[in-house]
């Protein structure tokens, strides 16, 4: 677990292979409960190849001096962060 915002990473490895690369982070709120976009790539294990760039967006909370991930929306597509964009300028 992370103590503070900027150690919270959505990096993962399995027995010394990194699998989640995160290749940005921007925190969009801080506090008590923050919210963080990440983008990232998954390691395809046969190719040994890091796939196309994903989107995450993820809630965490602050509990005991830790922050935990409490929930998650992964953008499953380019057409679909598309679709966010253009809806978001329409509603603001």
């Amino acid at each position: 677990m992370s103590k503070t915002i900027e150690e919270i990473t959505i990096n993962y490895e399995e027995d010394g292979e990194l699998l989640v690369k995160e290749l940005e982070k921007e925190v969009l709120t801080k506090g008590a409960w923050t919210t963080i976009m990440f983008l990232y790539q998954d390691l395809d294990r046969k190719t040994k190849e890091y796939g196309a760039r994903q989107i995450s967006i993820r809630r965490y909370r602050k509990m005991n001096g830790e922050y935990r991930q409490q929930s998650k929306f992964n953008i499953s597509s380019e057409k679909q962060a598309k679709q966010i964009v253009d809806i978001i300028n329409k509603w603001c």
